[in-house]
């Protein structure tokens, strides 16, 4: 409970990202450093061509798995793999996202918290990044509003919504004794307001 909140700052994401498989490995191992999770015990891989130059660069692609996901984590032969939708890389905050959470199921499944097969499991992961300090960047993904040639739309990451996170984030910031969390002003603003209103309700209990 005492560990750092993560920030979308430069003191926790240094350098430039041009959306290399170097560049997607680097940031692996930084987040793997957040959460807690030694680096050697994760392997990349990427699914679909959703980009371009990533798929052509790098060794990692397996076509046609995971279709619609946007990160999936499995265990083989004894060892973590972490595979990551190529069409993410272009999106760096919800990357993060989708990274933070495949290495916490690392966490649960992989230290045998958990098995895998709880019905619940899934959104258990997502709760996971808040309490491991990755919350801002997994509540901001959770649902954005995007622009293409169609119009806008919107787009949902993980399996808990913005109220939920926003509920899940101040139950960590009233455990860490934080009224005001300085942190709360890098989240969006549907879970910032969550945030705030759940605050009040902890704070009158």
């Amino acid at each position: 409970m005492n560990r750092a909140v993560v920030l979308p700052t430069e003191g926790y994401f240094q350098g430039t990202f041009g959306g290399t498989e170097q560049d997607v490995r680097a940031l692996l191992d930084r987040v793997c450093a957040y959460l807690g999770v030694s680096p050697e015990r994760v392997e990349l891989e990427f699914f679909t061509d959703g980009h371009e130059q990533l798929r052509q660069s790098s060794s990692l692609f397996a076509e046609g798995r995971y279709q619609g996901v946007a990160g999936h984590y499995r265990r083989e032969h004894g060892q973590t793999i972490v595979s990551i939708n190529g069409s993410q890389v272009g999106n760096l905050p919800g990357l993060i996202a989708t990274i933070a959470h495949e290495l916490c199921h690392e966490r649960l499944i992989g230290e045998h918290r958990v098995s895998g097969d709880e019905l619940d499991h899934e959104p258990l992961t997502d709760l996971l990044t808040v309490y491991l300090g990755m919350g801002i960047f997994t509540a901001n993904s959770a649902l954005t509003v995007v622009q293409n040639s169609s119009g806008w739309r919107t787009e949902r990451l993980g399996y808990l919504d913005p109220r939920l996170f926003g509920y899940g984030l101040a139950y960590y910031a009233w455990l860490r004794g934080e009224t005001k969390p300085p942190w709360a002003k890098h989240l969006s603003t549907n879970p910032r307001a969550y945030l705030k209103q759940g605050l009040r309700f902890k704070n009158r209990q």
